[in-house]
């Protein structure tokens, strides 16, 4: 029997369009979060756009092929080209001309890919800028200040993403730095957010590959409070396996009334296994990152457009697709745009991916609205299994 549970803070508010009654905390859901910019369906794919543009493609475009939020970077933002000359043209989505929701990292994930390039203080985090070398303090309060002047919809906290392999006593150490974190982290946000504002923070679970430390985690973020919940640490080198243990130890503990986002994760496979599981929103840069590499995604498995077999061929990448792409170039023409370095080749098929990528969420909600999860499960398997002609 379906049922509907709203959470509200301010203007913000979380609707499960689809759970049964009775039903364990891990199975999919279907639902819509409201923002004053607009709603998001859920099961959600954020497309990334780190600078303030989803690569090779414009922001229309990336409305059109069905995305309702993206995501940009705290970190890089700040760098270039900083948040004063963002504040001249209003905000972020002034910026970049994109109309509807805007979730934005923290820079937490820039604490574990520059790694050689900081040093961890309780404070916060002290970088050599990639850009130029320049000493850069981030902490918790700064994260939370760049994020409110770039007038992001979801804020993140900022914390610390712990690196893989690690040991158990690692691990709990930075599981703690960013509980501390994430506590100055919601104290900031409410400090900078007008009354009137639906704007929302999110708490990120840590704890490594130790579910134990990520019980704790989540302990900890649920005693602080937030809007919704993000599971970190993950898609950092980890076997699929561990990952799936993880997902499949923390997802059941996080508040059924609040978002699950799982960060930066990743292949269809891994979309469909993790809704499986109960998460609600996901973002990756596999789809444009494969796409400017000429690594197509479809129904029936993946396309590596730079293997010789494509040069002469005249179908388009999917004939059961309806993109733009699909409807009007062949295989070997997207081929000759990568051969020749045209900057058409990377915008056709980034908007593919994205297609497909968007196509993928919404037969996914469409299936859970029906109780039909298991059997598009099993169909998008068998389907992935037949390969490419």
């Amino acid at each position: 029997m379906p049922c509907c549970l709203t959470v509200r803070r301010t203007r913000v508010k979380f609707e499960l369009a689809k759970i049964s009654e009775n039903a364990p905390a891990d199975q999919p859901r279907r639902g819509v979060l409201h923002f004053a910019r607009g709603t998001i369906q859920t099961p959600a794919f954020m497309p990334v756009g780190t600078y303030g543009t989803v690569k090779a493609v414009t922001p229309e475009a990336v409305m059109e092929l069905g995305a309702e939020i993206i995501l940009g970077n705290t970190f890089h933002l700040m760098l270039r080209p900083g948040t004063e000359i963002i504040n001249l043209h209003g905000d972020l989505h002034d910026f970049m001309h994109w109309e509807k929701p805007i979730l934005t990292d923290s820079g937490g994930f820039q604490v574990f890919s520059l790694a050689k390039m900081r040093k961890i203080t309780e404070e916060g985090v002290l970088f050599s800028s990639p850009v130029d070398g320049a000493k850069i303090m981030l902490s918790p309060e700064r994260a939370m200040e760049v994020q409110h002047l770039l007038g992001s919809d979801i804020h993140m906290i900022f914390d610390e993403c712990t690196p893989y392999p690690a040991t158990e006593a690692q691990a709990r150490e930075s599981m703690q730095l960013s509980l501390r974190w994430a506590e100055r982290s919601r104290a900031a946000f409410d400090q900078h957010k007008p009354a009137d504002s639906d704007r929302a923070v999110f708490g990120i679970v840590q704890g490594g590959m130790y579910p134990q430390l990520r019980a704790a985690s989540v302990a900890g973020l649920k005693s602080i409070g937030f809007d919704g919940y993000a599971i970190g640490g993950l898609s950092v080198g980890e076997p699929l396996e561990e990952r799936n243990r993880v997902l499949d130890a923390t997802t059941p503990l996080l508040p059924t009334d609040k978002p699950r986002y799982l960060m930066g994760v990743g292949k269809p496979e891994d979309l469909v296994e993790s809704v499986a599981r109960g998460v609600d929103m996901f973002d990756c840069v596999m789809p444009t990152r494969n796409a400017r590499n000429s690594h197509l995604f479809t129904r029936f498995g993946d396309i590596r457009l730079r293997n010789a077999k494509f040069r002469r061929d005249t179908r388009p990448v999917d004939e059961s697709c309806d993109c733009y792409t699909c409807r009007h170039y062949s295989r070997a023409y997207l081929k000759h745009l990568d051969r020749t370095h045209e900057a058409l080749g990377a915008q056709l098929n980034t908007i593919h991916n994205l297609h497909y990528y968007q196509t993928l969420m919404r037969e996914m909600r469409a299936a859970i609205a029906e109780d039909a999860f298991a059997e598009f499960k099993a169909r998008f398997y068998a389907d992935r299994a037949r390969g490419v002609d």
